[in-house]
């Protein structure tokens, strides 16, 4: 059962992580959700409870286009500093979710970059 295994090891990653990691209403959290076939990205307001602007590669926008799971991952990354940015916000905190900074992850983050947030 090395699945569970994983699963737990990247459960006790992401609780130290988000020990640290808050989002506030002047810098929210942005977090990242990583499966096999798509990506998920959200920006999250944890004082409130509330997302505020979410991305996913299986958005109409991205899934008709033949990329990479990691160029989709820059573009989701795009995307989702685009709507953050016609929702006001400018800078986050980047929580990997307990994922390792590399691959799809570190490529939406540079996505987000390229889109112009903060963190």
């Amino acid at each position: 059962m090395a699945t569970t295994k994983k699963l737990n090891r990247r459960t006790k990653i992401k609780y130290r992580i988000r020990k640290r990691v808050h989002g506030t209403t002047e810098r929210p959290r942005l977090t990242v959700f990583r499966s096999n076939k798509a990506i998920y990205a959200q920006v999250i307001n944890d004082l409130e409870g509330r997302t505020l602007v979410s991305a996913s590669s299986i958005s109409k926008e991205l899934a008709e286009k033949k990329m990479t799971k990691t160029e989709t991952a820059k573009e989701v990354g795009k995307l989702l500093a685009g709507k953050a940015k016609e929702a006001g916000i400018e800078k986050v905190v980047f929580d990997r979710n307990g994922y390792l900074y590399h691959g799809r992850v570190k490529s939406l983050a540079e996505g987000a970059r390229e889109g112009g947030l903060k963190f």
